[in-house]
Formats: structure tokens, sequence, C-alpha cells
């Protein structure tokens, strides 16, 4: 039985990008591994921010429902 890949939800890579920072502000980083985890963070916050737009696009249309079954 084949394991399904589940998608980190937005807590999930909330997280991940405090950690990225906290990793980033340490003196001792590479240069290398401060790239690896901008570009990390740079991936994360695009992926969140599609998140939260599709969850506001589903809070629309239910606010919209509401409004409707009130008339």
């Amino acid at each position: 039985m084949a394991e399904e890949k589940k998608e980190a939800g937005i807590d999930e890579k909330l997280k991940s990008l405090e950690d990225i920072i906290s990793r980033m502000e340490e003196e001792d980083i590479s240069l290398e591994e401060a790239l690896a985890s901008f570009e990390e963070g740079v991936r994360l916050v695009k992926e969140t921010r599609e998140m939260l737009t599709g969850i506001e696009e589903k809070l629309k249309v239910l606010s919209e429902e509401e409004a409707e079954d009130d008339v």
C-alpha cells in the first residue's frame, strides 16, 4: 500500500518559516546554508499565501451563501 504524501498545513508551514528565520539569524551559518534557507523560505511563503487565498475565497462563498439564505 503506497503511503500518500500529506501536504503540510498553514501552521506547519509557519513553524518551518520560524525555524528558517532562527537558523538564518545564527552567526555561524555558511553562505550556502543561508541561500538554501532563503530559497526554502520563499517557497513556503508562496505556498502559504496560496493556501490563505484559497481559504479566503471559500469564506467569501460561504458568507455569500449565508447572506442569501437570510434573505
